[in-house]
């Protein structure tokens, strides 16, 4: 009777040291603290995980499951920024060499210029400096009159954010319909937040082959001015580009340097906040 009491008494003790300091704490209190998981290179709380997973959730603007429209949205939109990205480095090479490439990959009003300049002294047909430029300049505008039109106002949230943005929003919605193509053919004019009117555009409900119209007419009233402008020119604007066709590497360079350095930048800032935040939160 004895042995079998201690030896239940000996199990007792056994599994009590086994459950360790933290356990015998938590018995004592009556509590159990929820089990923290790594997110992000820090701990957090599973609450706190799920309260990013829903602000993620809010803000997004396709429903869950994602469709199949949306996922070619989102592929299309990633593609388009890797690619602007991706061409950087060659640009000041394209600039002097291929100008007219240049401006049918990219939109570059500088292309633009600079193919009119060629275009003056024989290198290349004015025309085809146009041509190219509008097309560079349109060619993916019709993704985000898709993301307004598909996601409304929750895309032009996830695209532009800002307060000032909505409230931009808000006030276009109660304009006439007659404006927004007028606002698209602005939109190619520097300055002009050209990604918001797209998604406006969308978002009012404006008919694909309106938009594509109005969006021409804008990006070729802007081309030939541009062009016009360089060939108007001629072998100045030529020198300077032969100019920076010189420094090209360096300008290439400088960039990747520049890029680089933000980066690190950008990474040592956030390593010392959360170090500071560590702390903190453990106290």
């Amino acid at each position: 009777m004895s042995a079998a009491d201690g030896s239940g008494s000996d199990g007792a003790t056994t599994e009590r040291a086994a459950g360790g300091p933290a356990e015998s704490r938590a018995e004592a209190t009556g509590t159990s603290s929820p089990a923290r998981r790594r997110w992000g290179g820090r701990e957090h709380s599973p609450e706190e995980i799920e309260a990013a997973k829903q602000q993620w959730r809010d803000m997004r603007p396709w429903d869950s499951p994602m469709a199949r429209a949306d996922k070619v949205l989102i592929g299309a939109t990633v593609a388009v920024i890797v690619f602007g990205l991706a061409s950087l480095p060659f640009r000041p090479f394209l600039l002097a060499s291929h100008p007219v490439l240049l401006s049918l990959a990219t939109g570059s009003l500088s292309a633009i210029g600079a193919g009119a300049a060629f275009a003056r002294v024989g290198d290349t047909a004015l025309w085809l400096v146009i041509g190219a430029g509008v097309i560079g300049m349109i060619k993916f505008d019709w993704l985000f009159w898709w993301a307004g039109r598909r996601w409304g106002a929750k895309g032009v949230r996830f695209f532009v954010p800002s307060e000032r943005a909505q409230r931009f929003v808000e006030r276009v919605r109660s304009w006439p319909t007659w404006i927004m193509p007028l606002l698209v053919v602005a939109a190619a004019l520097p300055g002009v937040p050209s990604l918001l009117v797209h998604l406006l555009a969308g978002l009012a409900g404006m008919r694909l082959l309106t938009f594509l119209l109005a969006n021409a007419v804008g990006a070729a009233l802007v081309a030939g001015l541009v062009a016009g402008l360089g060939y108007g020119l001629g072998q100045y604007a030529v020198d300077v580009v032969l100019a920076v066709d010189r420094y090209a590497l360096w300008i290439t360079i400088a960039i990747a340097v520049f890029v680089a350095y933000r980066a690190g930048a950008t990474q040592n800032r956030k390593g010392k906040e959360q170090r500071a935040a560590g702390p903190s939160s453990g106290g």
